[in-house]
C-alpha cells in the first residue's frame, strides 16, 4: 500500500510569508529604534556641551570662525549700523569700532567681515547685510591680496542665506540646525577648542568679539611671515567688487576700498619688483572706476607700520590697529565731505538749469 503524501503547497507558503512578515517587522523596528537611539544619543550630547559651555554654533558653514561670527550676530544685534565693514580677515582683525565712534561722533560700525574669505564671498556676504541693514550709508571693504587670488576655486555662497537669516535675524531655535547641518566629525573637533578659543586663550586662533564685530588679535609674538607668495590674480574677484560697487552707487551708498597695509619684508620676499601689487593696485581702481561715490585708498602704501606692527605678512596686532582705525576714520571723513560737495554741486547745477 502506497503512503500518502502531504502535497499541500498553501500551508507552506503562508508560513513562509508570516515568518517573512515577522522577520519584515523586526528589521524595521530595529532600525527605527537605532535611528532614534542615534538621535536621543545625539541631542544628549549636544545638550552635554551646551552645559558644559563647549557647544559650537550650527555648521552653516563648516567653518568655525564664520559660524561663531553667525552666533555673535545673533546674539548682539546692532540697532540701525551706518557703517558697515567687510572683507576676510583683515577687515575683521583691522577695525576698532570704538575709535571709529571717538574719532567720528554719530557713527555706528558694524563689523561684518568674516575670516577666511575670498573677494567673491565677501561681496556675497556684504550683499546679505546690505539686504537686512538698510540704515548703512557707508560700506568699508578692507582686502590683501591673497583675497583676489582664486575666486574661481570657491563657491559664492558661503552660507545659505535663507537659513542665516533665519537664525541671526528671525531667532530661530538654534537646535533644528544642528540636524540639518548634521556632522558629528566636525562638532567634536570644533567642541575641543571652541570653549577656549571664546576665551581667549588659543592666541593664534581667538573667537573675541568687540561690541561692533571686531575681532582682537594680539598674541605675545609673531609667527614670522608665515604666508608665501599668493596665487596669479583672478578676474573674478575684481568683476565681484565690481558688481557691488555698482549696487552701491545705485542705491546712493558709499563705498571705500582699503587695500590694508603688509609687511615691510613680505613685500620685498614675493614682490621685489613692485610689479605684483602695482597690478593688485591698478585692478582694484579698475574695478570701481565710474562709481562717483566708490573710492580706493591704498593704506599700504599711505599708512606706514612699522614691523612689530604685524603678527604675520598682513596682520595687525591690536595695539597697532588703533593707529590704523585713527588714518580709517579720517579717510571716511573725507570721503562724506566729498559726498556733500558733490551733492551741493548737483543742487546748485540743477537750481542754475533754465
Amino acid at each position: 500500500m502506497a503512503r500518502s503524501v502531504d502535497t499541500c503547497p498553501d500551508g507552506v507558503a503562508a508560513r513562509a510569508e508570516a515568518d517573512q512578515r515577522r522577520i519584515r517587522a523586526g528589521y524595521l523596528l530595529g532600525m527605527f529604534a537605532g535611528l532614534f537611539g542615534m538621535l536621543g544619543g545625539f541631542a544628549a550630547l549636544l545638550a552635554w556641551l551646551n552645559h558644559t559651555d563647549n557647544l559650537p554654533p550650527p555648521a552653516f558653514s563648516n567653518s568655525l570662525c564664520v559660524d561663531e561670527k553667525l552666533h555673535f550676530l545673533r546674539h548682539n544685534p546692532i540697532a540701525d549700523p551706518n557703517l558697515l565693514i567687510v572683507g576676510s580677515s583683515v577687515a575683521w582683525r583691522h577695525v576698532d569700532g570704538d575709535v571709529l565712534i571717538e574719532q567720528t561722533p554719530g557713527l555706528r560700525p558694524l563689523n561684518g567681515a568674516f575670516c577666511g574669505l575670498h573677494a567673491n564671498q565677501s561681496t556675497y556676504v556684504a550683499n546679505w547685510l546690505l539686504d537686512r541693514e538698510p540704515s548703512v550709508r557707508q560700506v568699508v571693504m578692507i582686502v590683501d591680496p591673497l583675497d583676489f587670488a582664486g575666486c574661481w576655486k570657491v563657491p559664492d555662497a558661503v552660507f545659505d542665506r535663507e537659513h542665516a537669516d533665519h537664525y541671526v535675524y528671525q531667532q530661530a531655535s538654534r537646535w533644528g540646525y544642528y540636524m540639518r547641518y548634521f556632522s558629528p566629525r566636525s562638532l567634536l573637533r570644533n567642541a575641543k577648542t571652541v570653549k577656549a578659543q571664546r576665551a581667549n586663550e588659543i592666541e593664534w586662533d581667538p573667537l573675541v568679539f568687540t561690541r561692533h564685530g571686531d575681532g582682537p588679535l594680539e598674541p605675545r609674538g609673531d609667527r614670522g611671515l608665515f604666508y608665501d607668495k599668493p596665487d596669479a590674480l583672478d578676474d573674478a574677484c575684481f568683476v565681484a567688487l565690481g558688481e557691488l560697487s555698482k549696487r552701491l552707487q545705485q542705491e546712493q551708498r558709499q563705498l571705500l576700498v582699503v587695500s590694508t597695509p603688509l609687511h615691510p619684508q613680505w613685500k620685498a620676499k614675493v614682490d621685489g619688483d613692485g610689479s605684483f601689487l602695482a597690478r593688485f593696485d591698478a585692478k582694484l581702481n579698475a574695478a570701481i572706476a565710474g562709481n562717483g561715490g566708490a573710492q580706493y585708498w591704498n593704506a599700504d602704501r599711505e599708512w606706514v607700520a612699522p614691523p612689530a606692527a604685524f603678527v604675520d605678512a598682513i596682520h595687525l596686532r591690536w595695539s597697532a590697529v588703533q593707529g590704523f582705525s585713527e588714518a580709517l576714520a579720517e579717510r571716511l571723513r573725507e570721503a562724506e565731505q566729498a559726498r556733500i560737495g558733490r551733492s551741493v554741486l548737483a543742487g546748485n547745477g540743477a537750481l542754475a538749469a533754465p
